[in-house]
């Protein structure tokens, strides 16, 4: 198994146009083989996705999911390219199910990017913290692995699919983007539960 460095990482990226998080894990599956890493993001959807990621995606549908019982609910905006795919079942199909998974999951956030620089620093130090003692390169790997699965928890599209959580959400809306050849994404999201304070929600 070669080793996956960062130049490695790098070159992948600028091959495909994928993001950090996903060349990694194609590198991982492929044991740090990048041609076979290329095919296999290619498969995914993922390369031809990220090559759209430049487009505009202005048209779209806002879902709406009810919890039986009437006692949770969601609103969510997922966009595409044209008011063609908006309007196909498959597509309408996405937005609930992108609509459930806010409601089953409870993610703060659509992705890392949103999440505030200092919630980001709070969590650092609070994991540095209970690392405390350990060497500093140890540390800095548990912070860093820590982070990762706050950010997993609380992003959407870093969440495990609801349906197969061996795949991401953004692993769905790139499957789906490769099915349609246009650039699906979620816009923002709102997640209301009974009773809740009303400070407690997050778009």
């Amino acid at each position: 198994m070669a080793e996956i460095t960062p130049e490695l990482i790098k070159t992948l990226r600028e091959k495909t146009g994928a993001g950090v998080m996903d060349c990694k894990k194609a590198l991982a599956e492929t044991q740090g083989d990048l041609e076979k890493a290329v095919i296999w993001l290619r498969e995914k959807g993922i390369a031809q996705a990220a090559k759209r990621a430049s487009r505009v995606a202005s048209e779209g549908a806002i879902g709406a999911y009810i919890h039986t019982g009437g006692k949770l609910g969601v609103l969510v905006e997922v966009n595409c390219e044209t008011d063609f795919v908006a309007k196909t079942p498959e597509f309408q199909t996405l937005v609930r199910e992108i609509a459930m998974q806010v409601a089953a999951a409870n993610p703060r956030y659509v992705s890392r990017e949103q999440v505030p620089a200092e919630i980001l620093q709070r969590e650092r130090e609070i994991y540095a913290a209970q690392a405390a003692g350990k060497p500093p390169a140890v540390v800095e790997k548990i912070v860093e692995g820590r982070l990762e699965k706050f950010l997993r928890e609380i992003c959407l599209v870093e969440q495990g699919y609801m349906r197969d959580p061996a795949r991401t959400v953004k692993d769905l809306l790139a499957e789906y983007a490769a099915k349609f050849g246009e650039k699906i994404e979620v816009r923002r999201f709102v997640r209301f539960q009974l009773g809740e304070s009303l400070d407690g929600g997050a778009e």
